[in-house]
């Protein structure tokens, strides 16, 4: 079953390699979406794709990169998101997305 996901970390997450490492784990799982970094030090994902491979991912963003400190991964089911062709790295934002 496809889903998709937005993801909010917290913690030591800029600066730390967090998005390419977010974007090699979409990648690897097939997933379609896009990370960012947000102004207050989070970071926001939207995961689109299996939800087995959703459950993967959201748990590597629990480890993140070697320089990371993640405290928090908060992730909410959101609605399929069909304009979504690949995985990016996009414009960092002042907050998070208001995706329903």
């Amino acid at each position: 079953m496809v889903e998709a996901q937005q993801l909010i970390i917290s913690g030591r997450v800029q600066g730390v390699g967090y998005r390419f490492f977010t974007k090699a784990r979409a990648d690897e799982l097939s997933l379609v979406g896009w990370v960012r970094n947000l102004h207050d030090g989070r970071v926001e994902a939207l995961a689109q794709g299996a939800s087995a491979d959703l459950a993967k991912f959201s748990k590597l963003l629990g480890q993140g990169p070697a320089r990371a400190k993640v405290d928090r991964v908060e992730a909410r089911k959101i609605g399929l998101q069909e304009s979504l062709k690949k995985f990016d790295i996009v414009e960092d934002s002042e907050g998070p997305c208001e995706k329903s």
